[in-house]
């Protein structure tokens, strides 16, 4: 078989050659951050040169940076860890966000989240509350209005937290521009390993942000918001990774037009197929579609055999029968919804992976065409 083309990054992205390098280096020398040696000292360095990189990919303030074990645990020590009972969460939200629990705001049928709605649940009761709702959907891409959605809640009182883990490094976010009290972000979305992400929360470092209690009980890492050894190895691979993500952003902007090759080629190809979240702003390598009357795993596997790699929707929720969440949400019909994969390039995504997967998907529903035709005349 000819090299292996990815086209599942919002899953997980490829190491970057300098995060790559970081975790090596690590990983070869000896220090503990908490330490108060030469080596730990080092060790410290390391780290919290890390943490400015990471806050400067979303033009944040270092100390306001809390690193964790990736977006779930962010987004838990975000929903949990603020204290407030009441919660309202966007109904397209990851796993980690909706199983937290909470009212569930609705979204329409492009995705994005129902201001009306929201403001009358917001209205309706004024305990004090927390408004979840992600910038970019994981699987249709989707750009969720959240400056629109932080004026609205912070009116009625309540705090926004934002997952953000599938927004940085694909557009630009601006942490103190959007106005969200708290955000979670992961390095392997960017470029780096998992096990490793951040919680920011604007103002934590002055006093003067969200109160945060973490739920792990041990030293003082992190100032207590997040206690246990630091996985070093992981920080210094995502500040690697956070400076050429936000380096990178212009080239990432391209993706737009590979992307849009890919819709153009499935709509001309298909005319019954659909692509989710088309007319509103999405993320540039992001392509949810549907190849009409062929389940999203015949397709995946499919592709797989041909040598491309796809996803059936969220990473997270593999292996599942029932209909993706997000879709649901978004009211799409069960058979439609039964048929959608996942498109998602990357920073090292070329031209001719594209043109690959344009081939193959003509190529699939050709075949899956004359299969049809033939079953009809027997």
């Amino acid at each position: 078989m000819s090299k292996y083309i990815y086209l599942d990054h919002n899953a997980t992205t490829a190491m970057r050659p300098a995060a790559t390098r970081a975790v090596v280096s690590i990983l070869k020398s000896v220090g503990n951050p908490s330490s108060v040696h030469k080596l730990g000292r080092e060790a410290r360095k390391v780290k919290e040169l890390a943490r400015t990189s990471v806050a400067e990919l979303v033009n944040g303030l270092s100390e306001d940076v809390i690193f964790t074990s990736g977006g779930t645990e962010a987004n838990n020590l975000a929903l949990i860890g603020c204290g407030r009972a009441r919660r309202l969460i966007s109904a397209v939200e990851h796993s980690s966000v909706l199983n937290a629990g909470g009212e569930v705001i609705a979204v329409d049928e492009n995705g994005l989240v129902d201001l009306d709605r929201l403001s009358d649940q917001l209205c309706s009761d004024s305990t004090p509350a927390l408004v979840s709702v992600m910038l970019a959907n994981n699987e249709t891409g989707v750009i969720e209005p959240i400056k629109d959605i932080v004026e609205l809640a912070h009116r009625h009182g309540a705090i926004v937290h934002c997952d953000a883990v599938q927004a940085v490094g694909k557009i630009p976010v601006d942490i103190v521009n959007l106005g969200v009290d708290l955000m979670s972000i992961s390095a392997h979305k960017i470029g780096a390993a998992a096990g490793c992400g951040a919680l920011i929360v604007p103002g934590l470092g002055s006093g003067t942000g969200c109160n945060i209690k973490g739920s792990l009980f041990g030293g003082g890492q992190e100032r207590g918001y997040r206690v246990g050894t630091e996985n070093l190895a992981g920080i210094a691979g995502f500040g690697a990774a956070a400076k050429e993500a936000l380096a990178g952003l212009d080239d990432f902007a391209k993706l737009a037009s590979y992307r849009n090759s890919i819709d153009e080629a499935v709509k001309t190809t298909n005319l019954g197929s659909m692509i989710f979240g088309a007319k509103v702003d999405r993320l540039p390598n992001t392509s949810c579609l549907t190849m009409p009357g062929v389940d999203s795993d015949t397709q995946v596997m499919a592709f797989d055999l041909a040598g491309i790699g796809v996803s059936s929707g969220s990473a997270c929720s593999s292996g599942r029968t029932k209909i993706s969440t997000v879709l649901s949400a978004m009211k799409v019909p069960v058979d439609q919804a039964k048929t959608v994969i996942r498109i998602s390039l990357g920073w090292n995504s070329k031209k001719s992976d594209v043109e690959t997967f344009i081939s193959v998907w003509r190529d699939l529903g050709l075949r899956e065409s004359a299969r049809k035709i033939n079953l009809s005349a027997a």
